[in-house]
């Protein structure tokens, strides 16, 4: 039995190296991946009287909240990556991603098993001497290790399309973890200048109670002077309290904010305490960009265009089925009387080649590729849409920005002409000229405009955020992980 001599295993080995080689560089079936146009407009309809983003003026590529300037604001967005919650989900399902990467790249090596048979078989044998019978016992031990291979030639490309397919899903899924956490620090921020707002009013509202209480204090005078009725002092009472108690409601929102903040960086609400702060007067100015940019900036938008290139890569997988699936197994054993040493002549093995292909199936083949086409055709729909709904999300903050900056400016000049409009009714009060009720109304007047300044301003820091997050906050598609660095085919080391 020359053919089985360990002399030709070499050959053999030649064989295998070749057909591995035939599958490593064989065919790719299906179209390879070009990002398809989005919806592009040369600029920004709101954005006239805002600058355009110099490259040296760009937000802080990672730490957009610099622009803030604040530092407890910075203290908080940073723990986001590290102990939101929803962010960690995101980290996970990316590794969970890479991790199936690496289960389609295992279908390029050939799968391996191994047995060893021990046989201990005793048999009885009967023999006649000197006309009686003499029991006799054979005892034969064999024993049986053996290697079973299979493989699957990737001569196709099916696997390398499969492969491809899950780098980009692991892409989409970075994306994804990007998004996450600027949905999360936008969140915190939107919540911590909400905070800051009710810190304002809270100071707005004392400010207002101790100047009722010297218009409270005016008509107790002017009351024990004989000039006013008692009428006066009750409604400057009233005025009072409604004011204190609107200061008290200020405590609610507040605690609630807090509370958003807390879950927000991971913690309980009842391990964050904020010191009461101001709002900043004006929130900075937020740098624009060119149009385009945000195809590269926006994380979600970068998902998007993954996904095309996962389902692009789906469709050649499709197209492959089509041609036939070349296997090779093989086997190497041993059959001999002693566990060990192996020797040549007791050894066995083969090696076998099989094509099978499939000749009838009822369209199902054909029917897989028409909805991989389909799907890649509906996630294209999806891709532009997002792009479209990026340019609407910048659009909306630019003029948002726009139109309160200027009716902020306006409400300056209300509320400045609102406080000598009182300061005069308190004058002409004292000296009878007007009725209390000039006063009364005055003052709400006064209240209301510097509650409606506040609120813009309010709006404002909220606008930037809402600005920044749409504008991609500083990240960029160059930080995802490279498709060929997902798809580089490990290098095998077997489990602990």
């Amino acid at each position: 039995m020359d053919w089985l001599s360990p002399y030709r295993l070499p050959c053999i080995g030649l064989a295998i190296a070749c057909l591995a080689a035939a599958a490593l560089g064989g065919c790719t079936m299906g179209p390879d991946y070009v990002r398809p146009a989005a919806p592009i407009s040369p600029h920004f309809k709101e954005a006239k009287g805002w600058k355009i983003v110099d490259p040296s003026d760009a937000l802080d590529r990672g730490e957009w909240w610099a622009v803030y300037h604040d530092a407890k604001l910075a203290s908080l967005l940073s723990q986001v990556e590290i102990s939101n919650q929803s962010v960690k989900q995101a980290l996970e399902a990316y590794h969970t991603a890479v991790a199936v990467i690496r289960q389609a790249q295992a279908n390029y090596f050939p799968t391996v098993s191994t047995s060893y048979t021990a046989t201990d078989q005793h048999q009885g044998v009967a023999t006649f001497s000197s006309g009686s019978v003499v029991g006799r016992t054979t005892t034969l031990a064999t024993y049986n290790p053996v290697a079973n291979a299979t493989w699957d030639l990737d001569v196709w490309g099916r696997i390398r399309r499969q492969v491809e397919s899950q780098a980009a899903a692991a892409q989409v899924s970075a994306a994804d973890l990007q998004n996450a956490k600027l949905s999360e620090q936008a969140a915190l921020a939107t919540a911590y200048f909400d905070l800051r707002a009710e810190d304002s009013l809270k100071a707005l509202l004392d400010r207002t109670v101790v100047a009722f209480k010297k218009t409270l204090q005016i008509t107790e005078n002017q009351y024990k002077a004989g000039t006013v009725s008692k009428a006066d002092v009750i409604t400057a009472q009233t005025q009072l309290l409604q004011t204190e108690a609107q200061a008290i409601d200020v405590g609610v929102a507040r605690a609630q904010f807090e509370h958003s903040i807390a879950i927000l960086i991971g913690r309980p609400p009842a391990d964050l305490s904020l010191s009461p702060v101001e709002l900043a007067p004006y929130p900075p100015h937020i740098p624009s960009t060119v149009p385009s940019l945000l195809l590269e900036r926006r994380p979600d938008i970068a998902a998007a265009e993954r996904q095309l290139q996962q389902e692009n890569a789906l469709i050649g997988v499709a197209v492959a089925n089509f041609y036939p699936t070349i296997n090779l197994t093989g086997s190497f054993g041993y059959l001999g009387l002693t566990p060990l040493p192996i020797t040549a002549a007791a050894e066995a093995w083969s090696v076998a080649g099989s094509a099978t292909q499939t000749i009838f199936d009822g369209g199902l083949l054909a029917a897989n590729l028409a909805a991989a086409r389909a799907t890649y055709a509906q996630n294209v729909a999806s891709y532009r849409q997002t792009v479209l709904t990026a340019f609407e999300q910048v659009e909306n903050e630019l003029a948002a920005l726009r139109i309160w900056t200027r009716e902020a400016a306006k409400q300056v000049e209300t509320v400045k002409a609102a406080r000598e409009a009182v300061q005069i009714d308190l004058n002409q009060y004292q000296a009878g000229t007007v009725p209390f009720t000039t006063v009364v109304t005055g003052e709400a007047t006064q209240l209301q405009a510097e509650e409606n300044l506040l609120t813009t301003r309010q709006n404002l820091f909220i606008a930037s955020v809402a600005l920044i997050e749409a504008l991609g906050g500083g990240w960029d598609a160059s930080q995802l992980p490279s498709l060929s660095g997902l798809s580089k085919v490990p290098t095998f080391t077997p489990p602990l």
